[in-house]
């Protein structure tokens, strides 16, 4: 198989692990699958991210996504 086959099918793995994150947390139930809500959310996460306030959003997020995998929530 060559490298640029390699790299494609990571990156639509990626894409597909992404996705489902997005459905997996009832993103498209909730915004009844209104891409424009979904694409502004991530902006906004993306901004914060980008803040001051970005270690202390770092830090809650990945422990509420951790619980969530868990089963915890």
């Amino acid at each position: 198989m060559r490298g640029w086959q390699v790299e494609r099918r990571k990156r639509t793995r990626q894409l597909i692990e992404l996705g489902g994150l997005v459905i997996k947390a009832g993103i498209v139930e909730v915004t009844n699958d209104d891409r424009a809500i979904i694409y502004g959310a991530m902006l906004w996460i993306a901004g914060k991210l980008q803040s001051e306030d970005a270690e202390r959003a770092r830090v809650r997020w990945a422990q509420k996504g951790k619980d969530a995998l868990r089963g915890q929530v």
